[in-house]
């Protein structure tokens, strides 16, 4: 076997089941999950009718590099949201089309990562998503965890980093907005990565799944590609950008998503896809260039999350008093006790998971910085998330 799996750490929702166990909550309280970041807005009915109008399609293989239509729309919809000249995308070199952005966000640094260098190391936000440190340890380098503090307006602090670990880094995992904490990353912060990426030569793989949940319709979040563009990098160099539709477009399930950027490094990829075996269904790919050429959906799906944020917010303010993301559907909210004890509380008396912020952080000498505070996914209908903020509340009020 190989043995770096035995260097994978449970994953988050492993120790959340192990610190529910043997609680049991009241039974007059329907269950409502705060935990889990799975839109549950419903599908676009016109995608959802285009996968079944062309299932004929399963009769072929699909191709990894996806379908012309498909790179295509990406291409078009990728130039439109983040300001790039048309002509700097190439449907042809520049991107391919992903099984979601979990399995490619996996499977960059398997294609990326040089085994053999003296200490690879690959960065990552502390908290993060796991998959990035998971992918990491598989490919045979070291995670680096930059801290996401309030006092850096919970980004990643680049100033943390010595030359000499900028001279090992392969690889940077950013998520911009952030998860868990909704922050957005500034132009002038990307400019800065991009510098040092290509002082240091590394790649940068940045996490843009949420960023078209934001509550300013004039003011959304910039991406890595735009920003690189703008600073004259007509080629991406060093940039890669993973999107996808499961948090655009309330798709989860149709696991379709796209890499996009600096076209040597794409190339490399696709070779490394060939061999791993993930092209979309043609359906999918068919259905996914709908979902990516509407952007009426997306506009009605912002609203429907600004309305709970509003609701919610409004609930516990005088209580919990969590902060308004810039971006994303999680709050991220101090507690009065710890957080792992709050959430099996929380679960135990009231019938709601959150979850725990030190399951998304690691402690790598400086402590954990999701210690006393819980991920909260407003991905429930509205009544469900405006009941929980109540419980939360009732439970806040015997503290």
């Amino acid at each position: 076997m190989n043995k770096d799996l035995a260097l994978l750490q449970p994953y988050p929702f492993e120790k959340l089941a192990q610190l529910k166990l043997g609680s049991q909550p009241p039974g007059h309280l329907d269950h409502i999950a705060l935990s889990i970041g799975e839109p549950q807005h419903p599908a676009p009915h016109f995608v959802v009718e285009n996968l079944i109008r062309h299932l004929h399609q399963l009769s072929n293989y699909p191709s990894t590099r996806g379908s012309d239509e498909l790179r295509t729309a990406i291409a078009v919809w990728l130039s439109a949201r983040f300001g790039i000249t048309a002509n700097l995308v190439d449907p042809g070199v520049n991107l391919l089309p992903v099984s979601g952005t979990r399995e490619a966000l996996f499977a960059i640094a398997q294609c990326v990562v040089d085994r053999n260098a003296a200490n690879p190391l690959v960065f990552m936000p502390n908290p993060f998503y796991q998959i990035y440190e998971g992918a990491a340890v598989l490919a045979g380098a070291s995670p680096a965890y930059l801290d996401c503090l309030p006092a850096n307006d919970f980004l990643p602090d680049l100033g943390q980093v010595e030359e000499k670990q900028w001279a090992d880094c392969q690889m940077i995992y950013i998520c911009n907005p952030g998860n868990p904490t909704g922050a957005v990353m500034s132009t002038r912060y990307l400019q800065q990565l991009i510098e040092l990426a290509h002082r240091y030569d590394f790649v940068i793989a940045s996490d843009e799944c949420y960023s078209e949940i934001f509550f300013d319709e004039g003011n959304p979040p910039p991406g890595l590609l735009g920003v690189a563009a703008a600073m004259g990098n007509d080629d991406f160099s060093h940039c890669l950008v993973f999107h996808s539709l499961s948090k655009r477009s309330n798709l989860p399930g149709l696991r379709s998503g796209f890499v996009a950027g600096d076209a040597r490094i794409v190339e490399k990829f696709l070779l490394y896809r060939t061999y791993h075996g993930c092209a979309l269904p043609p359906a999918t790919q068919t259905a996914s260039a709908a979902a990516w050429s509407d952007e009426a959906h997306v506009v009605e799906n912002r609203a429907l999350y600004r309305q709970k944020f509003e609701r919610v917010l409004a609930l516990l303010s005088d209580t919990l008093a969590p902060q308004k993301p810039q971006a994303g559907f999680y709050l991220w909210a101090r507690t009065p006790i710890s957080d792992t004890e709050f959430a099996r509380r929380l679960y135990a008396e009231q019938n709601v998971t959150v979850l725990p912020g030190q399951f998304l952080a690691r402690d790598h000498g400086n402590g954990n910085p999701g210690e006393n505070r819980v991920r909260m996914a407003l991905v429930a209908p509205l009544d469900e998330c405006v009941d929980a903020a109540a419980r939360i509340n009732s439970l806040l009020a015997v503290l």
